[in-house]
């Protein structure tokens, strides 16, 4: 994820130079991952720039932090306005943002309870994650060697720092392999999500997804498709998905902050459908960025503007 330098970071309460945002070597964090962060997009269109359904990620940064026992010094209101801040001091746009909470310099050790509980928020210029062609000609991918973890090993529903160190298990055997990105199976064989993203299938007008139970993030934008897609008709169904159901449908895609809705054009090099976007891909995606533009009415609240 490259990004351009913005002017300011919001650390602890205060803007500060983004040069100047620093944490020490010996912080907790650095030595055990324990940190939960959240992907946020920010889009600019006809009304101005507003911020993609930030009440509802501001609420799992939250969720996480319990979930791993952080209490922030700062309230969810705080966060909220501390990020349409950091935007608007920023001048930015359409732009990525990044809050994360984290256990800074304290005690070294296993026991993470005696470090200070840090919480910084950034926001860059970024585009289209896995490149703008591939909203519509798709990505190529392959079934990793690397599984998900089991749900009594590491919480799943945490957005959390430590997790994605299995992720970038998976990102980088799917580079090394020829693929633009991976998929993991759970615990038990069946389809969980890809390195960052969920996934949906498509087969004879219905849609498919993981559940929970598979360890998978409970992701925002994939609650989002789920709601644009039972308004537009369609039937959409969450449980198991056994590896092989992936080359046999008609359509594949992974949904995500950053990915958006991606397509997936091939698995084990095996072409899924017509091998670019779908047609229930293309009403969903069209649909998402219309709400996005400002071209049709959010009914559903999901834009705040700064």
């Amino acid at each position: 994820m490259a990004w351009d330098e913005t002017q300011k970071i919001w650390m602890n309460g205060e803007l500060v130079d983004w040069n100047q945002a620093k944490l020490h070597v010996l912080s907790h964090v650095v030595h055990y991952g324990t940190s939960v962060f959240e992907g946020i997009r920010a889009y600019h269109n006809d009304n101005g720039t507003a911020v993609f359904r930030l009440k509802e990620h501001v609420k799992r940064l939250f969720d996480s932090a319990k979930i791993y026992r952080m209490e922030p010094s700062y309230s969810h209101e705080e966060i909220f306005n501390g990020i349409l801040d950091t935007v608007r001091v920023n001048e930015l746009e359409s732009c990525y943002i990044r809050p994360i909470i984290y256990r800074g310099l304290g005690e070294l050790g296993v026991n993470p309870l005696n470090c200070p509980i840090e919480t910084v928020i950034a926001a860059w210029e970024w585009g289209a994650y896995l490149g703008p062609e591939a909203l519509e000609k798709g990505v190529s991918v392959g079934v990793s060697s690397w599984r998900c973890m089991a749900p009594d090993t590491m919480p799943s529903m945490a957005k959390a720092g430590s997790n994605y160190m299995n992720s970038q298990l998976v990102k980088m055997e799917s580079i090394a392999n020829g693929y633009d990105e991976g998929i993991r199976l759970d615990y038990q064989g069946l389809v969980s999500e890809g390195s960052g993203e969920n996934i949906f299938l498509v087969d004879d007008g219905k849609i498919y997804t993981p559940t929970l139970s598979s360890s998978i993030l409970k992701g925002i934008t994939r609650d989002t498709l789920i709601t644009i897609a039972k308004d537009l008709g369609y039937e959409v169904i969450e449980q198991g998905i056994p590896r092989e159901m992936l080359y046999t449908v008609d359509e594949v895609f992974f949904s995500g902050t950053a990915a958006e809705l991606t397509p997936i054009s091939s698995i084990d090099k095996i072409t899924v459908g017509e091998g670019k976007r779908g047609p229930v891909a293309k009403e969903l995606q069209t649909t998402l960025f219309d709400i996005i533009e400002g071209k049709i009415e959010d009914k559903y609240n999901w834009l705040t503007y700064i």
